[in-house]
């Protein structure tokens, strides 16, 4: 990306490593056109370009002091931008696969026949989702809302307080609920919620 120096820019970039604000809103103004539209090259993204050009600047900005060792200032600005371009691609093709992964596990946690109802797929959900909590937890669970026992039953019968009866139901519904907001299962959420009151 060859980018020519702007005019006097060794006395504005001593300006600048003064603190001299109005100095660096003149290289910005002369450089970030020319940058964002690299940026958008790579990117794509007309808004990715515009974040990516003003960290580059503010990155500039808060080593200005160190703009007097600068040899080539252009050089200096295109590597700052190409870095910074290139971690934002790293990043996205890092989340890219991330997400496929997911979908992929999900879609294997979640297989079901075409012929299952909502309400089934539900409850095979939240089986699946009981038999990932720690073994007291998911004890005091099941007998709740499978063996549908009081809190003093369950308690008296594992030999625990009521209190604590509570306590690992409230952990078992927050890590049940937590789990289908993550997969942006809006329908199961909503069963879930009614679920819980019952």
């Amino acid at each position: 990306m060859p980018i020519r120096p702007i005019y006097n820019e060794n006395e504005l970039l001593n300006k600048i490593a003064s603190g001299d604000v109005r100095a660096f809103t003149h290289l910005f103004d002369s450089y970030y056109k020319h940058l964002g539209q690299y940026v958008y090259r790579l990117t794509e993204s007309t808004e990715v370009a515009e974040e990516i050009v003003q960290d580059v600047f503010v990155k500039i900005w808060s080593r200005r002091q160190d703009l007097v060792k600068v040899e080539s200032f252009t050089n200096y600005l295109f590597i700052i931008t190409r870095n910074r371009t290139y971690r934002f691609l790293k990043e996205k093709a890092t989340a890219h696969v991330k997400q496929q992964e997911w979908e992929k596990e999900y879609r294997e946690e979640h297989y079901f026949p075409g012929d299952v109802s909502p309400e089934e797929k539900f409850c095979l959900i939240i089986d699946k989702l009981v038999e990932k909590l720690p073994p007291q937890q998911r004890k005091v669970y099941e007998l709740s809302r499978i063996g549908h026992l009081k809190h003093s039953e369950i308690a008296g019968m594992l030999n625990i307080s009521t209190e604590t009866v509570k306590k690992h139901i409230m952990l078992a519904n927050k890590f049940i609920k937590n789990s289908i907001s993550e997969k942006n299962d809006l329908l199961f959420l909503l069963f879930f919620m009614v679920y819980v009151h019952f």
